[in-house]
C-alpha cells in the first residue's frame, strides 16, 4: 500500500494456504545482555517477529482462468516486494551523473501480510526462494513452490506517526484483545496450593 495515502496500489492472493507456518519471536530485553539485574525484566521495545512458510502457485488448477505467461505475473509481483521500481533506478542514475553528492534510497511501498482478519501487520520480505517445478512449451513457469520469510516492521522499526507504525499497534491491540479472551489457569492445575511466596 502508499506509505503516504493508505490506499492499496496491489493485493497478491496466494493460490494456496501452506500447510503451516512458522513463527519466531524474539524479545527486546533492556540490560539483558550486559548482565544488569536490576534491568532483567524490562522490555526496550516489542519483540522482533518473523514469519516462515512455503506455499504453491499451480496454474493447472485453474485451467478456467486463461495463463499465457504461465504464473509469470504472479511471480513477477512477489518479486517487486523486493524490488526498487526501474524508473527510480534510472532516476536515481541519472542524479549521480549529475554530480548529486547525496541520494536517498528507493523507499518500497509498505507491504501488509494478511492471516486471517485478526493477522493484519507490516512486514518486509527477507527471504523468497522460488522453486518452479514444471513449464509450458515456451518455458513460462506453470507451478512453483515458494519459500517466504518475513520480518514484521514493529513501531521500533518506523517513524513515529508512519501508517505502518500505526498498523503494527492495531496488529498488537488485536493480540492483546485476543489473549483477554484467553481461559485462565489457576495454580492448582499445576500442583501448587497456597499460593507462590
Amino acid at each position: 500500500m502508499d506509505p503516504e495515502r493508505g490506499t492499496p496500489q496491489r493485493v497478491i492472493v496466494l493460490q494456496f494456504n501452506p500447510d503451516s507456518l512458522e513463527r519466531g519471536l524474539a524479545p527486546q530485553a533492556a540490560g539483558a545482555e550486559q548482565g544488569d539485574r536490576t534491568e532483567a525484566l524490562r522490555l526496550k521495545g516489542p519483540a522482533v517477529e518473523t514469519w516462515k512458510f512455503t506455499a504453491e502457485i499451480d496454474s493447472t488448477d485453474q485451467p478456467e482462468v486463461p495463463a499465457p505467461n504461465g504464473i509469470h505475473p504472479q511471480l513477477a509481483a512477489l518479486e517487486m516486494l523486493v524490488q526498487p521500481p526501474s524508473a527510480r533506478i534510472r532516476a536515481n542514475q541519472a542524479l549521480a551523473d549529475s554530480g548529486t553528492l547525496e541520494i536517498t534510497p528507493i523507499e518500497s511501498p509498505l507491504t501488509l501480510f494478511t492471516w486471517g482478519r485478526n493477522r493484519v501487520m507490516p512486514v518486509r520480505l527477507t527471504e523468497l526462494s522460488i522453486v518452479e517445478d514444471a513449464f509450458d512449451v515456451d518455458l513460462n513457469p506453470i507451478r512453483a513452490t515458494l519459500s517466504v520469510g518475513l520480518r514484521v516492521l514493529s513501531s521500533s522499526d518506523l517513524p513515529t506517526g508512519h501508517r505502518g507504525a500505526e498498523l503494527y499497534l492495531a496488529h498488537l491491540a488485536q493480540k492483546e484483545r485476543l489473549a483477554g479472551v484467553a481461559p485462565a489457569g489457576r495454580l492448582s492445575a499445576l500442583g501448587i496450593t497456597g499460593g507462590l511466596g
